[in-house]
């Protein structure tokens, strides 16, 4: 049974995991058989999880090959159901085509060009060009009925007739035909949730850095390499700054701290050159108490699609957060009495995520005052913390960026605004949270610019996806109760 003050907290834990499901499931109703397909493996990703914790929280622990079967049951499940999905949205695929070539058929009588109210005179674009561009319009593509003055460029109004990624494809050709690489055209949603096109001057585009930038790109890589060391040298009892003759010492932990940072911004870029896309150099925020918090990285192309920004996004948490998680279960299997950390018992309550994880591998000894461990387990430790800090989901951290590929601008703003509500309340308690919320405030609040295609959202396997990360990132954030921690045998 469990105690008063361990009710609220399983409660909290069942209502948000229930809340994703349950609002999951509210989106993909209306899209019928392929919405509830897709519905059906985000909630096969997420049940290994939910029922692990569930049955860790009732005192039932399993242990690595019965967490390796869950896994495996899942992915195999997963893999049926992606059949039946591709299955399910070829037939949709092929009445589409029918309704489509009857329309065409239908239609094959008018002829009229599509009707253009006239324009303003602040319109900054040369009548030539805007000639050019109207032209690209068409009743099969996108039937454009108004042109408004927008920034250096213009938008259009009108009707979308196909669907959104080919019709952009096919406008973005056309457009290039007529004018080369003078312009840039976006497919967006207005505020009425109808789409709209823009089209802006390719002078517009990112900017790749400058010298001054990528020096000082250089200076905080050198900075967050002390830092991670400083963090190495006060979990070894000293300040490295105060003795940095003692550097060798702090290497091990520092250097695998910053080896899986490094890691995480070679997952973005890796990405990142699969898709055609230019990143800067990464801006490392050096943070003395874990190393470093992240970097922050700008894209320096336009990006095709919000599919685009999603495999992006989530490619550095997940390589970082791969590693990390490796590192901790590997230390925890290598941990022993000799090893060289005594941790107190305590530290295990931090982390849902690592306590249950520790739990499972080395039992009755988290019950003990100190705990030893291997050196891998705090590197891993530090790792899951930095990567979940940068999968919360505000403006351009990794997390803000992965809900407004698969939501939209508007579930963003509100994510991100939810989000610094909460570290702030967190705060009161903990100075890691005020810091992380300062940083947000002033350098990542921001959403990241609209894609070239912003109307085509990723698929639902990236949704899914999507959805694990940041239950994961939940998890590793969000600490266990003493009186939780106290009935499982944590401290």
């Amino acid at each position: 049974m469990f105690t008063a003050s361990e009710t609220p907290v399983i409660a909290t834990i069942l209502v948000v995991a229930f809340g994703i499901l349950g609002w999951g499931f509210y989106r993909a109703r209306p899209f019928g058989k392929l919405g509830i397909l897709a519905w059906l493996q985000s909630l096969v990703l997420m049940t290994p999880w939910l029922l692990f914790f569930g049955l860790f929280a009732a005192g039932i622990y399993i242990n690595i090959i019965g967490i390796v079967l869950l896994l495996v049951v899942s992915a195999g499940i997963y893999v049926y159901l992606g059949r039946q999905l591709r299955a399910a949205g070829q037939d949709v695929i092929l009445r589409q085509k029918a309704v489509e070539r009857l329309e065409k058929e239908s239609q094959s009588d008018t002829n009229a060009p599509p009707v253009a109210i006239l324009v303003p005179e602040t319109l900054s674009i040369p009548d030539d060009d805007l000639s050019a561009i109207k032209s690209i319009f068409g009743i099969d593509t996108f039937f454009a009925t108004e042109t408004i003055p927008y920034q250096d460029g213009a938008v259009f109004k009108g009707n979308l007739r196909g669907e959104p990624e080919e019709t952009h494809n096919r406008l973005t050709e056309s457009l290039k035909s007529r004018v080369g690489d003078k312009y840039r055209l976006f497919l967006v949603e207005n505020a009425d949730g109808r789409p709209v096109v823009i089209v802006l001057p390719s002078r517009n585009d990112p900017r790749p850095m400058s010298i001054a930038q990528k020096v000082f790109a250089v200076i905080l890589l050198t900075a967050t390499l002390g830092t991670c060391l400083e963090a190495a040298g006060l979990l070894l009892g000293f300040d490295f700054f105060s003795y940095p003759a003692r550097y060798q010492e702090t290497l091990p932990i520092g250097g695998g701290i910053f080896i899986i940072l490094i890691a995480h911004e070679i997952g973005h870029w890796v990405a990142a050159r699969r898709h055609q896309v230019r990143l800067s150099l990464p801006f490392f925020l050096p943070a003395v108490q874990i190393g470093s918090f992240g970097a922050i990285t700008r894209f320096e192309s336009l990006l095709l699609n919000r599919k685009v920004l999603f495999d992006i996004s989530l490619a550095g948490p997940a390589t970082g957060g791969i590693l990390s998680l490796v590192l901790l279960i590997a230390g925890l299997l290598l941990s022993k009495q000799s090893s060289l950390f005594q941790i107190p018992n305590e530290f295990f309550q931090g982390s849902i995520l690592v306590g249950t994880l520790s739990k499972v591998v080395l039992g009755a000894a988290l019950q003990s005052p100190t705990v030893p461990v291997n050196p891998l387990v705090i590197i891993g430790w530090l790792g899951l913390v930095v990567n979940a800090l940068n999968l919360m989901p505000a403006g351009q951290l990794d997390g803000g960026r992965i809900i407004q590929a698969i939501y939209g601008r508007k579930i963003a703003s509100r994510a991100t605004i939810a989000t610094l509500i909460v570290l702030a309340l967190v705060s009161l308690g903990n100075p890691l949270a005020m810091y992380w919320a300062i940083v947000i405030v002033f350098l990542q609040r921001d959403l990241e610019r609209p894609s070239l295609n912003e109307i085509t959202e990723p698929d639902d396997q990236s949704a899914a996806l999507g959805l694990l990360a940041l239950f994961l990132m939940i998890a590793t954030l969000i600490p266990l109760t003493p009186a939780l921690a106290g009935r499982l045998g944590i401290g």
